[in-house]
């Protein structure tokens, strides 16, 4: 199924492919950048096709693949300006030192190097190369004067080499050079300029070392709010909770374990934010005293006395009546019973600005799917039921109500 991304969508993207053993990644590259929605020519250099023969990418793109110098795409165009001046973004994947010798200097030997001169968009860089390459001074400087000169680079990664030996110089995997395209394109969007604090995932209460009390949340609808946020140009500030997913390119990570952990860790980054969005599950309860080495199996039952964690939303509004900030306020209701009554009481109760409501007991929705089915109620008697989406698109959906909150 392919996966849409609102900020690839009929955008154009110029892949750019020089000789090197990882070209065989840029074709899944370019599949990935299809899925996405983007528009995608690919040019090639000669020695690229030693390694990937062109018919894979026109297969992938259903475009044709630029190769010669001096060839035309159509009757009209010059090859390299036409690229070059209609290209939102262009990548040069993988970036030989090579390449990225040519580019510092100026060069124009071939149709990559002319487009990427001719080229107004941004320039995104994927180096791959040996570790002794990529450590040479000379490969050092030219990647400071590309940078300068407004260049972006992801990578490289380390990891095996082509040589059979390990270190610096691996590079990154589609997926990363996918999100670090999407953190470039954003940085013109409708919140550039605008800092949103995303917290995601469960927290736990330590019982000993060993045990602690925690839920079932994943932390998936968060980490989709901090991509979207992220791609319409905010900085985002990413806290959360024990988790395995990874960072978007670009977001800002405060790894916490407990409720206090992510209270502190809130209201220091809160201080300075426009938009709070809270979708981490954090526990309301936690052990009175958790045991300093592991509890022993013993004969009958454990008891646990239990006291309240502190509440973050109030302690943010609390803050918020004297500051000011942040000046947008989403929170979430995962709600088993009660569903719309409860979340309202909350909205008021901790003066929000929106929460997102959802019945976490449906299979398909809430936690550890990959799909949600939520509803939106706002401060002035709003509501908006949303179908089930996936949660990439119900994280779309919250952005664009935030948007619209501190643009109003």
């Amino acid at each position: 199924m392919d996966i849409r991304i609102p900020l690839f969508e009929k955008k154009n993207i110029v892949l750019g492919v020089p000789g090197g053993i990882a070209a065989y990644k840029s074709a899944d590259l370019a599949s990935r950048l299809i899925k996405a929605g983007a528009v995608v020519d690919v040019v090639m250099t000669a020695a690229a096709t030693e390694f990937v023969r062109p018919l894979t990418f026109q297969a992938l793109t259903h475009r044709p693949v630029a190769l010669e110098m001096f060839s035309l795409l159509q009757e009209t165009e010059i090859g390299h300006v036409s690229l070059g001046l209609r290209a939102a973004l262009m990548i040069i994947a993988p970036a030989t030192a090579n390449t990225i010798a040519k580019l510092a200097h100026g060069l124009a030997d071939n149709l990559l190097t002319t487009t990427a001169l001719a080229c107004r968009g941004p320039i995104l860089l994927a180096p791959a190369m040996e570790s002794g390459m990529w450590n040479n001074p000379a490969t050092a400087d030219n990647m400071d004067i590309l940078r300068r000169r407004g260049f972006h680079a992801v990578g490289p990664e380390a990891g095996r080499l082509a040589s059979g030996g390990y270190g610096q110089g691996r590079m990154s995997e589609p997926e990363a050079i996918l999100e670090a395209a999407r953190w470039v394109l954003s940085r013109l969007g409708p919140l550039a300029g605008r800092t949103v604090v995303v917290t995601a995932g469960g927290t736990r209460e330590a019982i000993d070392p060993v045990r602690f009390i925690g839920n079932r949340s994943s932390g998936k609808m968060g980490l989709a709010l901090a991509a979207a946020a992220r791609d319409r140009g905010a900085d985002v500030t990413w806290i959360h909770g024990p988790m395995s997913l990874r960072t978007p390119h670009g977001v800002r990570e405060l790894a916490v374990e407990s409720a206090e952990q992510m209270k502190n860790a809130v209201l220091e980054a809160a201080t300075a934010a426009d938009a709070l969005l809270m979708a981490a599950a954090v526990a309301d309860y936690r052990p009175q005293a958790p045991a300093g080495q592991k509890i022993k199996k013993q004969r009958g039952g454990l008891h646990l006395e239990l006291v309240r964690t502190a509440d973050i939303l109030e302690a943010v509004a609390e803050r918020r009546g004297s500051s000011g900030r942040p000046r947008v306020v989403v929170g979430f209701a995962a709600e088993t019973q009660d569903l719309l009554a409860n979340a309202r009481d909350k909205l008021a109760r901790k003066g929000m600005d929106l929460i997102v409501a959802n019945d976490v007991s449906a299979a398909d929705s809430g936690f550890e799917v990959e799909t949600n089915r939520v509803t939106l109620l706002d401060a002035s008697g709003g509501i908006e039921a949303l179908p089930l989406m996936p949660k990439t698109a119900v994280a779309e959906a919250i952005i664009d109500r935030l948007t619209s909150l501190l643009q109003g």
